[in-house]
């Protein structure tokens, strides 16, 4: 059983906010450090006409504290922020970030991130786009430094399985999904011609 005895701020910043939580676990007294962020939407664009992921790539700071770099290779992403529907965010992300203009996504799951610290919530679509959705050159707004980035299907298996770039769980796991209805597609392709 779990309670709750307090929750206490430890400091807050303009997209986290550091708490420590106070709790009972099975009769123990425990206290946990928790990084409260906002939920995100992340999407998987797929651009028929080239056959190609449409991907971001961009300098993270916490990355960079870890290996010297810091350029992950990402989903379009975005935080939910505002007073709009996730899908409205996501549409909103696709054009800021990639420059496409998309009117419909479709949604596939919703997961936890980083549950041991921060357990923000994160909405997962996927979005089809053809070269004549560009509109803009993407890049992301403000200060941001988004690069576009295009991986053809024939290279999917070994950007996922190598090791030279930096790629977030919510981009692989995007690729499995991916993968997973390819197969499932071909396999119902087979058992129509039978």
């Amino acid at each position: 059983m779990i309670k709750i005895e307090k929750i206490e701020e430890m400091c807050k910043g303009n997209f986290i906010s550091l708490k420590k939580l106070y709790f009972t676990e099975n009769n123990k007294k425990r206290v946990w450090e928790i990084a409260e962020l906002y939920d995100s939407v992340a999407i998987l664009i797929f651009n028929v006409t080239k056959q190609a992921f449409v991907l971001v790539k961009q300098f993270r700071p916490a990355v960079y504290l870890k290996n010297s770099d810091g350029f992950t290779y990402e989903l379009c992403a975005g935080i939910c922020d505002k007073k709009l529907s996730l899908k409205e965010i996501a549409i909103e992300e696709i054009e800021e970030e990639t420059g496409y203009k998309v009117d419909d996504i479709a949604e596939i799951n919703t997961f936890y991130t980083s549950v041991g610290s921060a357990g923000a919530k994160q909405t997962l679509f996927y979005s089809e786009v053809e070269d004549k959705d560009k509109i803009t050159k993407g890049g992301g707004i403000d200060d941001e430094n988004i690069e576009v980035v295009e991986l053809p299907i024939s290279e999917m298996e070994d950007f996922m399985y190598g090791t030279s770039k930096v790629k977030t769980p919510g981009l692989l796991y995007a690729f499995e999904w991916w993968r997973n209805q390819a197969i499932d597609a071909m396999m119902e392709n087979v058992e129509n011609q039978i």
